[in-house]
C-alpha cells in the first residue's frame, strides 16, 4: 500500500527506549546481584514516538506532538526524531517535567531490570495550552489523528476532548490507544484500540469468549460515544466491534514471538494509515494484524517496513490461493507484482488454457518458476478458449481449471483474461521475465516487446514430447 501522500498527527506520551545489552557471568562480591558485562547500548523513540516510527517506516508522514523536557534526554529525543525521515518534530518543550526514559538491562536476551525516569502527573495548564496550540498548528494538514496514551500525563481529559473535537469537526478519524480504564476520557473517538487486559479493566471483568468480548466492547462504545473498537488479543488475533453491532475477527499471524513490546504501536499506526487511505475498517484490521505479526517476531521496540508488510500480504494471499477461489483480478495481480518487485523479487508470467492439466503443463510451469521468484499465470476465460479451440472446449470451466492450477507449488497467482491474447494483461503486470513453450519463436511471443523494453527477458521452455491437451482428448475419445 502506498502511504506516501498520507500525513498523520500523532499526539501522546513521548519517551526514549534504551536497551543495555550484555552478558552475566558472575555475581558481584559487593552484594548478591548479577554483574552485567555491557556490550552494547541501543536507544530509540518509544511511546507515541514509536507509533510515529511505524508510520514513517511505511512511507507516511507524521507530526509528533508530546511533552519533552529541557534536559539532556530531551536533546537526545530531539536528535532521534531528526534522524528519521518522515517524522516532523512538533513536540512541546517544558521545564516542568523530565523527558520520559525507560532503560532495560538485558542479559542473554533476558530482561534483568527496567529503570524508568519520568513523572506521570497530568499536564499543567500552561503545558496543555502549548499542546493545544501545537494541535491547532497541524490539524489542517493531516489526514488522521492518533492519541497514544501511555499514562504519563499528556492526554488529560480536557486536552483529549479538545483534540478529538478539532479533528472530528474537520472530518478526520481519531484513533486512540488507551491507557486509562475510563474510556469516557476518549469520548467521540472514531476507534479505541485496547488490548484484552485494557478492555477487561475498563469493563470491570475479564470476558472469556468472543461473544463476551464483543458485548463488553459494545457497552464501552456506548459509554464512550465512539464508532468502533479494535481489540488486540495476542495469540488470538484481533476483533473489530462497531457501535452498530458488526463484529469482525482475524486470527493471529505471528509465526514466532520474540518481543511483544511495541506491537500495539504498530497496530494502531497501520490501522489509522489504512483507514485514512480509504480502506474499510475490517480490511484495515487485517493489514494491521499482519503487521503486528511481523513486529512481534523482532526484538526491542521495532517497526515494520513496506517490504515486510508486502511479504506478509503476499504470504497471506498465497495461503488463500490454496482454495478454489484462487483467482485474482488484474489490478490485484498488478499490485502484487509491484510489491514483489519492491521487495527485490523477480516476477515471471506465462499463460495458457490449461484445460486438461498434463505432464507437459507441469513441466512448463516448473521451468517457468525456475526463472523467477514469483510466477503469475494468465488463464484464458471459457469464452476465450472456445474462440481459440472450438465450440466443444473447454472441457473444464474456468473455476475448475484455476482450482487445479492453484494446487501446484510453482504458481503464485492466477489471473483470468477474456481476450484472445494476454497482451493487455502483460502491459498491466509488467513482468521481469515472460515464459512460453519452445514451439514459439522470440519474434512471435505476444508481449515480448513490452517485457524487453522494460529490461526484462523472454524464456522458451522445453516441451515434453507428445504431450498436448488436444492429443489427450483425442486418445480419450478413441478409447471410449
Amino acid at each position: 500500500m502506498d502511504f506516501s501522500r498520507t500525513t498523520v498527527l500523532c499526539v501522546g506520551d513521548v519517551m526514549i527506549d534504551r536497551y543495555m545489552l550484555g552478558e552475566v557471568r558472575r555475581i558481584s562480591p559487593e552484594a548478591p546481584v548479577p554483574v552485567l558485562q555491557l556490550n552494547e547500548c541501543r536507544t530509540m523513540l518509544g511511546g507515541a514516538g514509536n507509533v510515529a516510527r511505524n508510520i514513517a517506516a511505511l512511507g507516511g508522514k507524521v507530526a509528533l506532538i508530546g511533552l519533552v523536557g529541557t534536559d539532556a534526554t530531551g536533546e537526545e529525543h530531539k536528535g532521534l526524531v531528526a534522524g528519521i525521515p518522515g517524522i516532523i518534530d512538533a513536540t512541546v518543550r517544558t521545564a516542568l517535567r523530565p523527558t520520559s526514559c525507560k532503560s532495560r538491562v538485558i542479559a542473554q536476551r533476558q530482561q534483568v531490570i527496567r529503570i524508568d525516569e519520568e513523572t506521570a502527573c497530568p499536564a499543567l495548564a500552561t503545558e496543555q495550552n502549548d499542546l493545544r496550540a501545537a494541535v491547532d498548528a497541524w490539524i489542517e494538514m493531516v489526514d488522521a489523528v492518533i492519541l497514544s496514551d501511555y499514562g504519563k500525563g499528556v492526554l488529560a481529559p480536557e486536552f483529549n476532548a479538545y483534540a478529538i473535537a478539532q479533528a472530528r469537526k474537520r472530518g478526520l478519524g481519531v484513533f486512540v490507544d488507551p491507557k486509562s480504564s475510563d474510556f469516557t476520557r476518549y469520548a467521540g473517538a472514531t476507534c479505541i484500540t485496547p488490548n484484552l487486559k485494557e478492555l477487561a479493566a475498563a469493563a470491570g471483568s475479564l470476558p472469556q469468549t468472543e461473544d463476551e468480548i464483543a458485548e463488553a466492547a459494545r457497552k464501552l462504545l456506548a459509554i464512550a460515544n465512539s464508532d468502533a473498537m479494535l481489540i488486540t488479543r495476542s495469540e488470538d488475533g484481533m476483533m473489530l466491534v462497531t457501535a452498530k453491532g458488526h463484529v469482525s475477527v482475524v486470527p493471529a499471524r505471528a509465526l514466532e514471538v520474540f518481543d511483544i513490546s511495541g506491537a500495539g504501536d504498530t497496530a494502531i499506526a497501520i490501522f489509522a494509515l489504512a483507514c485514512a487511505n480509504g480502506q474499510p475498517m475490517p480490511e484495515a484490521m487485517r493489514i494491521a494484524n499482519l503487521a503486528a505479526g511481523v513486529v512481534v517476531g523482532k526484538t526491542f521496540t521495532a517497526t515494520v517496513s513496506r517490504e515486510e508488510l508486502a511479504h506478509a500480504l503476499d504470504d497471506e494471499l498465497r495461503a488463500n490461493l490454496e482454495t478454489p477461489t484462487s483467482m485474482v483480478s488484474r489490478q490485484a495481480a498488478a499490485n502484487l507484482a509491484q510489491r514483489w518487485k519492491r521487495a527485490g523479487l523477480k516476477v515471471g508470467f506465462t499463460n495458457g488454457c490449461f484445460d486438461v492439466l498434463h505432464a507437459g503443463h507441469v513441466s512448463l510451469l516448473r521451468q517457468a518458476r525456475s526463472k523467477c521468484d514469483r510466477l503469475v499465470v494468465g488463464l484464458n476465460s471459457d469464452a476465450s478458449v472456445k474462440r481459440l479451440k472450438g465450440a466443444e472446449r473447454p472441457l473444464n470451466a474456468l473455476e475448475d481449471r484455476a482450482s487445479v492450477l492453484s494446487a501446484l507449488r510453482f504458481v503464485d497467482a492466477i489471473v483470468p483474461f477474456h481476450e484472445d491474447t494476454p497482451r493487455a494483461l502483460i502491459e498491466q503486470i509488467r513482468p521481469d521475465v515472460l515464459i512460453k513453450g519452445s514451439d514459439y519463436s522470440l519474434d512471435n511471443v505476444v508481449g515480448a516487446d513490452i517485457v524487453q523494453a522494460d529490461g526484462g527477458s523472454v524464456f522458451l521452455a522445453d516441451l515434453v514430447a507428445e504431450r498436448s491437451t488436444t492429443g489427450l482428448i483425442s486418445r480419450i475419445r478413441k478409447s471410449a
